[in-house]
């Protein structure tokens, strides 16, 4: 697809990958909803294939590909969840996939792409070194690259996750998404605009990577400065074709610090009873920190995944 996905590309998008996702359940909690002060819908994406939102655009970019490209095999490069979601997704079309992430990425996620027949190339950790070596791989191998976010077919599958919400919980005023690159934010506000035109989309983003709250204070697509967040799956910045699309549609991102995530993550864990990645829980650390804002409101707040190392975020969450 070479242009904005439209009403109909993203009903098409829902029907093509229905057969290989999740609809993931809606959960409440009426004792988070008094701590926020507004009714919150959490859309539990952890629950979902590889165990993040990511399986739906990745799913839906491969089937889209015509049988020619598919055999040529698909390459990406991602901290983890787009990794785990594009090799799963060619593990089912029997094509490979050739994936870059930075050595730093936690290793679960690692294990995920390997677990699907992934086969990855360690670079350092920056965007710089991601595209260079995506580049070798692609003209090593002849695979057909597959944006994590840059790519509408990625944005289209994404949007079905905001259209489950908007389909099951009617009337929500705002839904709050996290903000990397943009995939599932633009994808998101695009959902909302075709499906429920009231709903206001905001995001929340890690302070310490705040690119995404720059870029849209500008109105160009600000460099990221050197990530340090614990919310490691929204380490990298905004591309054009996303950028597009929330500067027009998003009025607001919110930036929330580590301490903030990691507090909402941990509210997340314990009324819930689910488990989620730190990066999962800044649209919801977004809404607390800006409760004023969501006073009273129905919100639904996207839960991203899942995929945390428990080793490395557990001491820090107690």
């Amino acid at each position: 697809m070479n242009r904005i996905p439209t009403a109909s590309d993203i009903e098409q998008a829902h029907e093509r990958i229905k057969p290989y996702i999740h609809r993931t359940p809606v959960m409440t909690s009426s004792s988070l909803d008094e701590l926020a002060a507004c009714q919150l819908y959490f859309k539990c994406e952890n629950f979902q294939k590889v165990g993040a939102f990511k399986a739906r655009g990745a799913m839906n970019a491969l089937l889209s590909l015509s049988r020619e490209q598919r055999a040529k095999g698909v390459a990406t490069h991602s901290s983890g969840n787009h990794a785990q979601a594009l090799s799963r997704a060619a593990k089912i079309m029997g094509v490979k996939a050739y994936v870059v992430m930075p050595r730093t990425a936690p290793a679960i996620k690692k294990q995920g792409v390997k677990g699907y027949a992934g086969e990855i190339f360690e670079c350092e950790p920056t965007l710089a070194a991601r595209e260079s070596t995506l580049a070798e791989v692609i003209e090593k191998t002849g695979a057909v690259e597959i944006h994590p976010f840059n790519n509408y077919d990625v944005i289209a599958g994404q949007a079905t996750a905001a259209k489950e919400l908007l389909e099951e919980v009617g009337g929500l005023d705002f839904i709050v998404a996290p903000v990397g690159g943009g995939g599932l934010l633009s994808g998101t506000a695009l959902a909302a605009k075709y499906f429920s035109p009231s709903t206001v989309v905001i995001a929340g983003e890690p302070e310490l990577a705040n690119d995404a709250f720059r870029s849209l204070q500008s109105g160009e697509i600000e460099l990221p400065s050197p990530p340090t967040s614990i919310a490691d799956g929204l380490l990298t910045s905004l591309s054009d074709k996303t950028f597009a699309i929330i500067r027009e549609l998003v009025p607001q991102i919110i930036t929330v610090t580590d301490p903030e995530i990691i507090q909402a993550m941990r509210l997340i864990w314990e009324r819930l009873k689910i488990v989620v990645e730190p990066s999962s829980a800044v649209a919801f650390a977004a809404v607390l920190k800006e409760k004023s804002k969501f006073v009273n409101k129905k919100v639904g707040v996207i839960l991203t995944g899942g995929n945390v190392d428990i080793h490395n975020v557990g001491e820090k969450a107690v």
